[in-house]
């Protein structure tokens, strides 16, 4: 009954835009407010499948972010777009209380928001968002710990380079439960700046010689762990998965240094936004669920097909 309500209320709001929509032939205007510094390259795919779409859809669509991460000044661009009054707003749930203000306000001015990447599908709901395009971390950390304990992990380090994120601790807490413990000092806040990272995953290692398993959750602290494990002849010794690729990550699958990378294929969660938002705006119409573009596993056996179109559309 209540899935029938929803429906029936989505209808009814696809076909007030679609009469309001007719006006909007083409040239919509768009932002897309990550919660990713400067620094994080992951986003470049992101940025990449902005640009194509965009192109592709005849919008124009304005990617933003806080340069140091700072969620505060996140929330400052979500309240800065609502302002402006652009034809929609995606934007990733990278905490919930910080964001629910600014989002909610955009979509009582009428706003259509689609979240994306960060979060969850019951946030979005409660947020009052179109819908939200990405992935399960819980269930993503899950099936990374779940494939540690195949390999026989036991003991384990989760290298959490964005922990003002809720949502990176639950990565580490799937994992956790993958493997059947609990999560607690495994998880280490190693910061962004290559060097700390490298050294704190050293530290960590050398404290807890039994550790059989690393799970990184992005470049920025795949690529520092790799150098470590490497830096003290543990590679291909310590079953090592992470989050997300990149010419790095690529080249410690192929080498044996990585056993895993979880692809959340970004250039989806940057494209699908952005094609949904047009079509709703000119048509008033959009899909009735969320859209899960990951978890894949891209290993050994599948590495040379996506290797290629990593950092650009993988």
């Amino acid at each position: 009954m209540k899935k029938f309500v929803k429906s029936l209320l989505l209808s009814a709001a696809m076909a007030t835009s679609a009469m309001t929509g007719a006006a909007h032939a083409e040239g919509e205007q768009f932002v897309w407010i990550s919660h990713g510094p400067d620094s994080d390259s992951w986003f470049n795919v992101i940025k990449n499948a902005i640009k194509i779409t965009s192109e592709q859809m005849g919008v124009t669509t304005e990617y933003r972010n806080p340069p140091t991460g700072d969620l505060a000044d996140m929330a400052r661009l979500v309240q800065q777009a609502s302002a402006a009054g652009v034809d929609g707003i995606i934007v990733t749930i990278a905490d919930y209380n910080v964001l629910e203000g600014p989002i909610k306000d955009a979509i009582a001015k009428g706003i259509p928001v689609i979240t994306v990447n960060s979060g969850t599908v019951e946030e979005s709901q409660k947020l009052g968002a179109l819908m939200h395009v990405g992935q399960p971390e819980y269930e993503a950390g899950l099936g990374a710990g779940k494939r540690a304990k195949e390999a026989g992990v036991t003991s384990f380090l989760c290298v959490n380079h964005y922990i003002t994120n809720p949502q990176s601790v639950e990565r580490c807490r799937g994992y956790a439960d993958g493997i059947g413990v609990e999560l607690g000092s495994q998880m280490i806040d190693s910061g962004m700046d290559p060097s700390e990272v490298q050294n704190k995953v050293k530290a960590y290692l050398t404290a807890n010689p039994e550790t059989n398993g690393i799970l990184t959750l992005g470049p920025n602290s795949a690529e520092p762990s790799i150098r470590a494990v490497k830096d003290m002849g543990l590679d291909g010794e310590i079953y090592f998965g992470t989050f997300d690729l990149s010419a790095e990550i690529s080249a410690g699958i192929k080498d044996g240094t990585v056993a895993f990378a979880i692809d959340q294929q970004p250039f989806l969660q940057g494209s699908i936004p952005i094609q949904v938002l047009t079509n709703y705006v000119r048509y008033g119409v959009a899909p009735s669920n969320s859209i899960f573009t990951g978890p894949g596993f891209v290993t050994k056996d599948n590495i040379e097909m996506v290797e290629k179109l990593a950092g650009e559309f993988r």
